[in-house]
């Protein structure tokens, strides 16, 4: 039965036109918190590895390209678009909270190790196949809703899709920031996930309604309006679904503990593992620290461990009295330093959920070290605690994990060590260790360990490393403070007239042993000097290593470090990649050659691509050679949106790991940082459709190119040297800053393109899908090149160096393909 319209309908639906800007908002954000919420559990799956981040975005950028060529085709071929929204709405309500069950249980489909990291090549197949039908049903609701836009305006060109791309990346904006302030504090993923798909039901609704003047749309109301009621009464069952789902997880990455508890928390979910008496805690799949229990008759190995580096580490300053501990007071530092004569410790947790998270865990030793009055702890992160601490310390103690993610690697860089050392007091010290293996044998360790050494003999004038499966570092400037004598280190240790479980004054003979020093210590000495060390591992060493002195005097004769490979840097966080690969190679996840492989990347490897595709232009324009078509123009457009694509991903990806290295909890913030770039994406596009006429002309699109290249230039220039401003506000400000910028340079780019590429081939839905798709391929190449490539080894410079190339070959062949663009316009061209 068809509806009958009341007399002033047409007013009325007037009115309802305005619907079509919030049910293009609300995809945005169902898109938007879809990506963070995969991203954040593939993460915790993929245990925090950086590299990881760039196969998630590009999977995802790569099918939500593919689904906008799938609505392409569908947009084509059916009559109302209506059910084709109604239906993919429904299919993203259903099929986001079963991805992340099936995240959750990712590993039980691999023949794992527990413990183990997937191969980059499970991470691959796992990020492809897993994205791939949620980003399909949001890219093909893209090109839909822009049709629907396209048909309420009676427009013939790709105006409809350069609003959708305004109001989807103004509802990428609001997503992100609705996800970091509120949905990542009080929802579990999947009532998140399921509110993300509630969301997209109301964008179906909300589209019928501005097209609603010409068709009956009366069932798709119903279905929406009941799959919405069922939806939003499922919420508060979902809290089960997380508790089951993580269970199901850790079952399969560590079978033999149990979940005791799992907490939300902004930094990420933590995880308490119960094995007999021992109590380990995760984050975000990373392994923070292991304890005893309050009920273990003694203490665990991992104590063990804590209290041989609290006294080792305290023996090396003759009177500390004011101290910072980043880190490992949970797990037994805090309290075996407090048996020394020290006034006051700064104890610096990042997490306070995790600190309440641990207490029924604990030793009573541990509480009543977190309730000593000489101790104040503070929840913060240790990075920006030390950029922009007012106080000075006698010793800065740092008990983290191994650089296995940009997030620690921080803790180990050349900028770190600079900041800790300006908050050392004259013959202060600093302490940190990392994982060792028996005479650094293995490449990988070998090359990690050697790096951090070079790193701290950058900045401090002594260093001394000592350790076997451990190996500790110290540093300071004072001659004589820092020492591996075993008898000076037991005389002070004497004098402080320490009693405590575990420890003894025989230990430092023990631990301290002379050969095994001076072979570990010629080894850092002399590995890293040579321009092929990082591929080769150091060499055996002498059988009777010279004395500490005299390795000093021989290596200031020897070839410098090779700084490239060996000085690991905010910037050049080499010393995560180094480890991403010790771990691959304890724990057998057969990603070894693929590391080794990156390992030899260069940068000039572009510049033939980049050539080849110079030359290629000419060629398309040969008439003859395409049946009387010259095809360069069309593949000059092409070409520049896949190089925006690629250089605005590897400008975001850049912008990413400096901010982490900065900041450190992207992981909270990630929803955040994305909400401000694509804020500049919505305002760019806006600007673009609003200013720019005609659109359809490339010497402005080859402007824009030109444009990128140089923001990315600028980029590379100013980053290093904002990082280094004392202001944590005025860095962060700058990051948004230049996040902004980089969307605001994407959206400008988009109505462009799509104009120019349907003054050439017609058909307005498939331009746009066709420039849509093509863009988010190059983000994909982008995010891939960036994370896994260039960023670790090359340097994150890199990143900007190679968006900048990128987009001025963009511009040089826009112009190289000009003139065949004006006689396809029937413009003349310009005289000469």
């Amino acid at each position: 039965m068809a509806l009958k319209f009341p007399d002033n309908f047409e007013k009325q639906a007037a009115g309802r036109k305005s619907s079509h800007v919030p049910a293009v908002l609300m995809l945005g954000a169902a898109s938007q918190i879809g990506q963070v919420l995969l991203v954040r559990e593939l993460l915790m799956v993929f245990q925090g590895s950086e590299l990881s981040m760039g196969l998630i975005l590009a999977s995802w950028l790569a099918w939500v390209g593919g689904g906008s060529r799938l609505g392409a085709f569908l947009a084509g071929r059916a009559l109302n678009p209506l059910p084709l929204l109604t239906v993919s709405a429904g299919g993203v309500l259903l099929l986001l909270p079963a991805t992340l069950l099936l995240i959750r249980g990712l590993r039980g489909f691999f023949n794992l190790i527990p413990g183990t990291f997937l191969s980059l090549t499970q991470m691959a197949a796992s990020c492809f196949l897993l994205m791939a039908p949620v980003c399909l049903l949001l890219g093909a609701q893209f090109v839909l809703l822009s049709r629907v836009w396209r048909e309420r305006d009676g427009a013939e060109d790709t105006s409809g899709a350069g609003k959708t791309y305004v109001a989807e990346g103004a509802g990428n904006m609001l997503g992100g920031l609705l996800f970091t302030f509120l949905m990542v504090r009080f929802l579990n993923s999947f009532a998140s996930a399921v509110l993300a798909g509630i969301f997209l039901l109301a964008s179906a609704l909300l589209a019928a309604q501005s097209l609603l003047a010409k068709d009956n749309h009366r069932p798709f109301f119903r279905v929406s309006l009941g799959l919405l009621a069922c939806a939003a009464l499922s919420l508060p069952f979902w809290g089960l679904a997380d508790g089951w789902a993580h269970r199901v997880q850790w079952r399969s990455f560590s079978p033999e503990h149990d979940l005791v508890a799992a907490y939300q928390s902004k930094h990420g979910t933590i995880s308490v593992l119960k094995r007999e008496d021992q109590y380990t805690f995760y984050q975000s799949g990373h392994l923070v620290f292991s304890t005893a229990g309050p009920r273990a008759a003694a203490a665990g190995m991992e104590e063990q461990e804590a209290v041989i580096f609290a006294h080792l580490s305290m023996v090396q300053h003759r009177e500390p009295e004011n101290l910072l501990l980043i880190g490992g007071g949970l797990r037994g530092v805090l309290s075996e330093i407090l048996k020394h004569p020290v006034e006051k410790v700064h104890y610096i947790e990042l997490d306070e959920k995790l600190t309440e998270a641990a207490q029924p865990f604990v030793s009573p030793a541990t509480l009543e070290a977190l309730a000593d009055p000489r101790v104040e702890l503070m929840h913060t992160d240790g990075r920006l605690f030390v950029k922009a601490a007012g106080e000075t310390y006698d010793m800065i103690i740092l008990d983290i994990p191994d650089p296995a993610t940009a997030v620690l690697n921080r803790y180990y860089t050349r900028e770190f060590f600079r900041e800790a050392r300006a908050l050392l007091n004259p013959g202060g010290v600093l302490a940190l260790g990392a994982v060792s293996s028996p005479d650094l044998r293995g490449r990988e360790v070998a090359n990690r360990n050697t790096a951090i050494y070079h790193t701290l003999k950058g900045v401090f004038a002594h260093v001394l490393p000592a350790g076997e499966r451990f190996l500790f570092f110290f540093a300071a400037d004072t001659p004589g403070q820092i020492s591996v004598d075993a008898a000076v280190l037991t005389a002070r240790y004497r004098e402080r007239g320490i009693e405590t479980e575990g420890f003894s004054q025989e230990h430092f003979s023990t631990l301290l042993q002379e050969t095994q020093l001076l072979r570990i210590n010629w080894i850092l000495n002399n590995h890293g000097r040579n321009p092929d060390a990082h591929l080769e591992g150091p060499g055996l060493g002498p059988l009777f290593p010279a004395p500490l002195e005299v390795q000093e005097q021989e290596v200031k004769k020897g070839p410098p470090v090779n700084e490239a490979y060996f000085i690991n840097s905010d910037f050049k966080p080499i010393g995560y990649y180094y480890t991403l690969m010790f771990w691959d190679t304890l724990t057998g996840s057969g990603s070894g050659k693929a590391f080794t492989w990156l390992l030899q990347v260069q940068f000039w490897w572009v510049y033939p691509l980049l050539g080849l595709i110079l030359i290629l232009v000419p060629v398309l324009g040969l008439p003859g050679r395409w049946g009387g078509k010259r095809r360069d123009a069309p593949f000059a457009v092409l070409f520049a949106v896949f190089s925006t694509g690629l250089a605005t991903m590897a400008m975001q990806i850049a912008l990413l790991f400096s901010f982490q290295s900065i900041y450190g909890f992207v992981y909270e913030t990630i929803g955040l940082i994305v909400a401000i770039f694509m804020g500049g994406l919505s305002l760019g596009t806006f600007l673009s459709i609003r200013y720019i006429n005609p659109r359809d002309d490339l010497r402005v699109l080859a402007g824009v190119q030109l444009g990128i290249a140089l923001l990315a230039g600028l980029m590379a220039l100013v980053l290093p040297r904002a990082a280094a401003a004392p202001s944590p506000a005025a860095v962060f400000a700058l990051f948004s800053l230049l996040t902004f910028g980089a969307g605001l340079v994407n959206g400008v780019d988009f109505p462009l393109a799509s104009a120019c590429y349907m003054s050439l081939k017609g058909n307005a839905d498939r331009s746009a899908a066709a420039v849509y798709g093509i863009e988010l391929l190059g983000a994909s190449v982008g995010a891939i090149l960036a994370s896994v490539v260039v960023a670790p080894v090359l340097g994150i410079i890199a990143c900007f160096l190679l968006a900048g190339i990128a987009n001025g070959t963009a511009f040089i062949v826009l112009l190289l393909s000009g003139r065949s663009y004006l006689w396809l316009k029937k413009i003349p061209p310009p005289a000469v």
